[in-house]
């Protein structure tokens, strides 16, 4: 495949890995090498040997706990009670008469 001129030298690279990993994984002859058609790629090996011991590096820090809190328990917490406080005051008015039964959403019919 040749590398159209006009193109700035990342895309050219870019190209260049594309091509030749096209060549080696789409080789009909690589059988008789018994490598079948899987391309070696260390980049790939580093990043999920990278993922899979994350945990083992991973040091907790104030920032870590702000950004889980704010991302994941404040979140659920307020959804929480918005909710609850929706269906306390929703039971409240049933209770009290103040809506009729004709005009309650949920009447369990």
């Amino acid at each position: 495949m040749a590398v159209p001129d006009g193109i700035s030298g990342q895309q050219r690279r870019v190209l260049e890995l594309r091509a030749e990993f096209l060549k080696k994984s789409l080789n009909p002859y690589r059988h008789a090498t018994m490598e079948g058609g899987h391309v070696f790629d260390p980049a790939f090996y580093r990043f999920q040997a990278m993922r899979s011991t994350q945990w083992d590096n991973f040091k907790a820090t104030p920032k870590n706990f702000k950004f889980g809190f704010l991302a994941v328990v404040l979140p659920v917490g307020l959804f929480y009670y918005l909710i609850k406080n929706e269906r306390d005051t929703k039971e409240e008015k049933f209770r009290t008469g103040q809506v009729a039964y004709k005009d309650r959403s949920f009447k369990f019919i």
